[in-house]
């Protein structure tokens, strides 16, 4: 079900299967006819995530681009799909996944030949399937408008070498990726291109930017006051990181 956060902010949540299934969330205006989604989800979840968003009337067309938090399986593995329902939607992504995602190579998406050889073993994943160029390289530091709602792109190493977060300052609401969850959780640093001295300089980074809403891509959202829940995860898990 789409539940409204803010005004221009939607969120979907992911529907777990053997694997989690990453939440997606809705950027834009209602009127503004320009439309974003932030990451897509497991293979075989694009027809939910925009059946969900046609629920509450934006039209496939109105989506202009898929903003990838970062591109391992669980957030990009619908994107496919996404792109044919979609002719001519972009992909945005940080740059230092974009470079793999151009050089087709597809270590960042699997995290580790355990994943990939469980997830093959399961479904039957088309050589080619993530064959996907980006349309844009996000660097970090962009301010971004969104169909008439600003965010700021935030590089945040750690879980991956290109992890992104979107700060949007109107409303103190961050959207994390796997960077931080709600509860006291963050996300792996033991798969490809992770890295704990990354985690724990983008963990302090997002401690300090003052936020309210935390909508992280897994498990639940934080709907005001999550400062203080952010700080306390980034200090218990800094001895861990070191």
């Amino acid at each position: 079900m789409i539940e409204k956060i803010v005004e221009g902010v939607y969120w979907i949540a992911g529907k777990d299967k053997f694997l989690p299934d990453s939440h997606v969330y809705l950027i834009g205006l209602p009127d503004s006819g320009d439309f974003t989604m932030v990451d897509c989800g497991l293979m075989e979840m694009g027809s939910y995530k925009l059946s969900e968003i046609e629920s509450i009337g934006v039209k496939p067309k109105d989506i202009k681009r898929v903003i990838l938090t970062h591109t391992h399986l669980d957030h990009i593995g619908c994107l496919p799909e996404i792109i044919e329902a979609i002719p001519g939607i972009e992909i945005w992504v940080h740059e230092d996944e974009g470079r793999y995602m151009e050089r087709g190579d597809d270590r960042v998406i699997w995290g580790n030949k355990m994943f990939e050889s469980m997830i093959r073993a399961q479904m039957t994943i088309p050589k080619n399937y993530f064959d996907l160029k980006p349309h844009r390289k996000l660097k970090g530091g962009e301010v971004l408008d969104l169909g008439g709602v600003t965010f700021k792109v935030i590089h945040i190493p750690g879980h991956s070498i290109g992890s992104i977060g979107l700060l949007n300052e109107e409303h103190r609401l961050f959207i994390s990726g796997d960077t931080i969850y709600a509860d006291g959780a963050i996300g792996r640093y033991d798969l490809f291109t992770a890295d704990a001295s990354q985690m724990k300089s983008s963990l302090e980074l997002i401690a300090n930017l003052g936020i309210d809403y935390l909508l992280p891509c897994h498990n639940r959202v934080v709907k005001g006051a999550a400062g203080p829940m952010i700080r306390k995860t980034v200090t218990n898990w800094a001895p861990l990181l070191s």
